[in-house]
């Protein structure tokens, strides 16, 4: 039986993530590993270049990683019977009745069939409603139109979108589907729309479902959709390598690292469309609080029930041939997070493509999250440095690496 962590593999850990900054290949980090009731924080670097030294309760982007639990809050809208997941979004989201979808990916906006059935609410939050990222060269006419529109949900979510949630989805309702519902996984739309029909059901702004519902049962007082003043101090900035600066709309001033975003930037007022895909922030502290909620059974937040549906993996053979690439050997997608692929055993020890066997995910702005139910074993390190592809960074590679390596036996 396991006891946690050896204390060498720990001060393995600590050096194996100071390495990184370093060498500058990240501003800052905190890591958190957990297991078997020990945890243990490392945290390293800057909150800028720079800038002051970081600490364990610095604020870092999450991206991504907001999408489990938006996902979380529409489990519990499951829950109180305000919505099903076998419900037609339509209900909520008129923009989203009648859709038409394309004959082909490079077919004209107006060369569309009609869809076979309606979007379900767990079409969208599986990720199955039709619409999502395609991973194709650019110049397509449903992705330049996209781009014109500005949903900010085939790219990077920064800089925000200027819709607000209404605007956002009629926008989306303007155009058509990828594929017919429930036929095919994209990546990515099916989080931004959760956000807007958590908002449709409740009737109230998706910051005040979360924070009554998620932040302050679980005592997460730094996560939100905005920064406050008099925590900006601890806000980290964002950097993104300089060859991609540009699709953030800066330029960058021929170092490595160019800054996209600083602490009294996005976030310093709330935005004006509150993305359930990618726009929290929050600290390792708060999100260790939600991790230890789903792996504690919802603990007493969540009902077994809700969580276990959300941790089933509702990929098919299809999207791991499209994608083996996003998935990895052991994942596959429940509701609005990687899971455990269906029928996979994980292999022991570290994850051979940096990314582990379990549940959780990754944001783009150089975080991850995982909870392995083989080993006990929770991940999260949250950096402040945009990735460049879906292959895990080198950071992460090695992070999970050595908190693998740290268990012990």
């Amino acid at each position: 039986m396991r006891n946690g962590f050896t204390d060498e593999g720990l001060a393995a850990l600590d050096a194996a993530l100071a390495r990184h900054v370093e060498r500058a290949a990240v501003p800052g980090l905190v890591a958190l590993v957990a297991c078997d009731g020990q945890a243990h924080v490392a945290a390293a670097g800057h909150l800028a270049l720079g800038g002051r030294a970081i600490g364990q309760d610095a604020i870092f982007r999450i991206a991504s990683m907001t999408k489990p639990i938006v996902g979380a809050a529409a489990m519990l809208l499951v829950e109180d019977g305000a919505m099903a997941l076998s419900d037609p979004v339509e209900r909520w989201l008129p923009e989203l009745a009648g859709r038409r979808v394309l004959r082909s990916y490079d077919a004209a906006l107006t060369d569309t069939v009609p869809a076979a059935r309606p979007i379900t609410v767990e079409d969208v939050l599986s990720f199955r409603l039709g619409f999502g990222c395609i991973f194709t060269p650019q110049g397509l006419p449903v992705v330049e139109a996209e781009a014109k529109l500005r949903l900010n949900t085939l790219g990077p979510p920064w800089p925000p979108t200027p819709l607000t949630p209404g605007e956002w989805i009629a926008a989306l309702g303007s155009l058509p589907l990828l594929d017919q519902p429930g036929e095919a996984w994209r990546y990515n739309t099916g989080a931004t729309v959760t956000g807007v029909l958590i908002e449709r059901v409740t009737g109230a702004p998706l910051a005040e479902v979360l924070r009554s519902r998620i932040f302050e049962p679980l005592g997460m007082t730094d996560t939100g959709f905005v920064v406050p003043s008099a925590k900006l101090h601890r806000f980290t900035s964002m950097y993104a390598p300089a060859e991609i600066a540009d699709r953030f709309g800066v330029t960058a001033d021929g170092s490595a690292l160019a800054l996209i975003d600083r602490p009294d930037g996005w976030y310093a007022a709330p935005p004006a469309l509150p993305d359930g895909a990618a726009s929290l922030v929050s600290t390792v502290d708060d999100l260790y609080a939600f991790t230890a909620m789903l792996a504690g059974d919802g603990g007493g937040l969540l009902a077994p029930e809700s969580v276990a549906s959300m941790l089933r993996d509702r990929t098919t053979p299809r999207d791991h041939a499209e994608m083996p690439w996003f998935f990895g050997d052991n994942a596959g997608w429940g509701l609005m997070m990687a899971v455990p692929r269906s029928g996979v055993t994980p292999s022991p020890g570290a994850p051979k493509d940096g990314r582990p066997y379990g549940y959780g995910w990754d944001g783009g702005s150089g975080t991850t999250w995982r909870t392995d139910p083989a080993t006990g074993l929770t991940g999260i390190l949250l950096t402040q440095r945009m990735v460049t592809s879906p292959e895990p960074p080198e950071v992460v590679r090695d992070f999970w690496s050595a908190a693998y390596a740290a268990l012990a036996s």
